[in-house]
């Protein structure tokens, strides 16, 4: 097994534990902010992995990065009842962008901290296999974390981008829409076998601007 390929599984463990209760909390606690406590009863509140790991997302995660290419993965999804939330279909839209955005701000944190790593010189690439199985982990969790964030933000149901798409919208074409939702996994499908060409570039280049140069 090469080093990449264990930096990159090492780094989606960690997305595992860390960054998909992260971004579902987030979705909880918007919707908990917006009156809405279906998450807090079914204990969905909270950034224990255990409660929101979903196997299929999970083992996507996984071959996203055996295989290579891009990164494609989700958590078991937060229950939200949109009638209790502040704002109608505005506030559901709100509580599905905060779990991206999460994912945004997460790559954005470790990309600060590889530009200071950089800077700096805190790790030499050079000294030894430790220091660069480091440093591959983190230029992997930035890039895992921007895959979230494009993928989750696809107007496609039931990711995240599809329900920031129905509050943009007219509430009757939302209604619309919505009659299509059947075909949302399908659809899913479909991008993990043919978007790379487009997802790809997108997520490695916003991956490259926040971490300052061109690594990806």
């Amino acid at each position: 097994m090469n080093s990449q390929l264990v930096a990159s599984l090492i780094a989606v463990a960690i997305i595992l534990l860390v960054g998909f209760p992260v971004h579902e909390f987030s979705h909880a606690l918007v919707a908990d902010r917006l009156g809405d406590r279906t998450a807090r009863y079914l204990g969905r509140l909270s950034l224990d992995p255990r409660v929101h790991f979903d196997p299929l997302g999970g083992a996507l995660l996984v071959l996203s990065a055996v295989v290579g290419g891009i990164f494609i993965g989700w958590a078991k999804p937060t229950p939200v009842n949109p009638s209790n939330l502040e704002g109608g279909h505005r506030g559901e839209a709100m509580v599905a962008a905060a779990g991206p955005v999460s994912n945004l701000i997460m790559a954005g944190l470790v990309a600060i901290a590889l530009r200071v790593i950089i800077a700096f010189s805190l790790i030499d690439p050079y000294a030894g296999s430790v220091q660069l199985l480091v440093l591959r982990i983190l230029l992997y969790l930035v890039l895992i974390n921007v895959f979230l964030f494009v993928f989750n933000l696809l107007p496609i149901p039931p990711l995240d981008g599809y329900k920031v798409m129905l509050g943009a919208v007219s509430p009757r074409t939302a209604w619309q829409i919505r009659q299509y939702e059947q075909y949302g996994f399908m659809l899913i499908v479909v991008v993990f076998l043919l978007a790379g060409p487009v997802i790809g570039p997108i997520g490695t280049g916003i991956a490259n601007f926040l971490v300052g140069q061109t690594i990806f």
